[in-house]
């Protein structure tokens, strides 16, 4: 990891505060006061936070455009990134439209928009805005502007004569709604039939558990001159997991430390998933149980799969309650569900949500938040692997892998409440209610767990997101 560490020190050295301020706000920060001081070592300290691997850097610098970067620094282009990034991304769709306009904005749009909102927003945040972003941020604070609610924002774009940014604005929600609800009837707008794209998986299209969702189709005539015979894209589409089948699928919760298994096993009751939780676990036990589940014959009929687990761990390996012994290796539980091991889920989505209290004697990390050194947070470059930086990279199709850890000790802490745990209940119920999508969700995650971290570094939580999804997850 050190070699990614300098990485991230050569590109961050060649960016504008504004470029550093665009890049946290795509990873979900929202704490954009700190970057007037040092822009630099706060867009670090996110980065870290974030599990910042190569791919996802490269995404990132690909939507700020610096493609020079791309080139000099990562030894890529924008093409070979754009590729790579066809089977899915991790970037939220809303947050890259946000930043796009916080591009085209100039100052006397800035002026505009400020005067506009002087009734919305505190007259001291105001008075400090340097970009449209950090009106964005106040206003998601106030939940007056999200990835469901933009309302205002087109309205004051519109109101400011950039009819252009408002139309991107509302080309958004338009694909936003078409997913939520469907197409309108035929006699109001045309449409072209959508053919999906061959799947990894040799199955059915019904079992590869795909839900089309129709987008408008400008000219489908010349469409057809053009392709007789054959369905075509017309414009870019959101394709969605299906999640009809009743109940969506099995749940499997295993609680080793037996402190917050039940609540969720409530969150995903109310997300209609069959639950099963098991408690107190030995590692050979969690084994088994794994097996078990993963044999199962309904998950021919689910629409998806889900696996929580809190255990103590010894960096990637969980120890359930044994306290001596390898433990179960996180890549083991992956490999238990690939669509070889357990065809019954090939083409769903597997989603895994994992807790894990490491017994590891810590160890520092400069540039993280909570895990400076002496120094002032300079990146290492030849440094030890830490405690902060291992990761575990799903990699086969149609995985959402989001592990937490922290230390041991906070289970000594009377009535401990993991901070990821509560803000994935949190932000689940939460998207439950305004269908919000897996990705897009899990940034409210990344923000409680970022601002956790900020106030309490002696607590730090350090979380890795990474997912294979080749469509969209909602659980709503």
């Amino acid at each position: 990891m050190s070699g990614l560490f300098h990485t991230i020190s050569q590109i961050t050295d060649e960016l504008s505060t504004d470029e550093c301020k665009r890049i946290s706000y795509l990873c979900g920060a929202l704490d954009m006061d700190k970057f007037s001081t040092d822009p630099r070592g706060m867009l670090q300290s996110v980065m870290c936070q974030m599990r910042m691997d190569y791919m996802f850097l490269m995404e990132l610098i690909l939507k700020i455009k610096r493609y020079d970067l791309l080139r000099e620094v990562l030894s890529t282009n924008k093409s070979t990134v754009e590729g790579l990034l066809k089977n899915g991304h991790s970037v939220s769709e809303y947050r890259v439209l946000m930043a796009d306009v916080s591009e085209d904005m100039d100052t006397e749009d800035l002026k505009s928009l400020a005067f506009l909102l002087g009734g919305t927003l505190p007259k001291h945040k105001l008075e400090n805005v340097q970009s449209f972003l950090d009106i964005v941020v106040e206003l998601e604070k106030l939940d007056q502007l999200s990835s469901e609610k933009m309302d205002l924002i087109e309205h004051c774009l519109r109101s400011i004569h950039r009819a252009d940014l408002a139309k991107k604005i509302s080309h958004y929600r338009q694909t936003v709604l078409m997913t939520k609800q469907g197409p309108s009837p035929p006699d109001r707008l045309k449409f072209c039939r959508i053919q999906l794209p061959n799947s990894a998986f040799s199955v059915s299209a019904a079992s590869r558990n795909v839900r089309p969702v129709f987008q408008f189709c400008d000219k489908p005539a010349a469409v057809k001159k053009e392709l007789p015979g054959t369905s075509f894209y017309c414009q870019k589409q959101e394709e969605v997991y299906s999640m009809q089948s009743d109940p969506r699928g099995l749940c499997l919760i295993i609680d080793c430390v037996g402190t917050e298994g039940d609540e969720l096993e409530q969150a995903f009751k109310a997300l209609h998933f069959h639950v099963i939780t098991h408690k107190l676990l030995s590692v050979r036990d969690m084994q088994s149980t794994l097996r078990e589940v993963a044999h199962q014959q309904g998950h021919y009929r689910a629409s998806a799969f889900v696996c929580c687990i809190i255990s103590r761990s010894r960096s990637s390996n969980l120890l359930a309650t044994d306290s001596h012994g390898p433990g179960l290796n996180l890549d083991t539980v992956r490999r238990l569900f690939t669509s070889d091991s357990c065809p019954g889920l090939a083409g769903k989505p597997k989603l895994f949500f994992i807790q894990s209290y490491d017994v590891s004697e810590p160890q520092r990390c400069a540039g993280c938040m909570g895990c400076e050194d002496d120094e002032g947070g300079e990146l290492e470059t030849d440094g030890p692997v830490l405690l902060c930086c291992k990761r575990t990279v799903p990699v086969d199709a149609d995985i959402f892998w989001s592990h937490c850890w922290t230390q041991e000790k906070q289970l000594e802490v009377p009535n401990h409440q993991s901070v990821y745990l509560k803000a994935l209940r949190s932000s689940l119920t939460e998207g439950q209610k305004r269908r919000t999508h897996l990705v897009d969700l899990h940034m409210a995650v990344n923000r409680a767990v970022y601002e956790h971290n900020h106030k309490s570094p002696e607590s730090s939580y350090f979380l890795n997101l990474r997912h294979t999804l080749r469509r969209t997850v909602y659980l709503s």
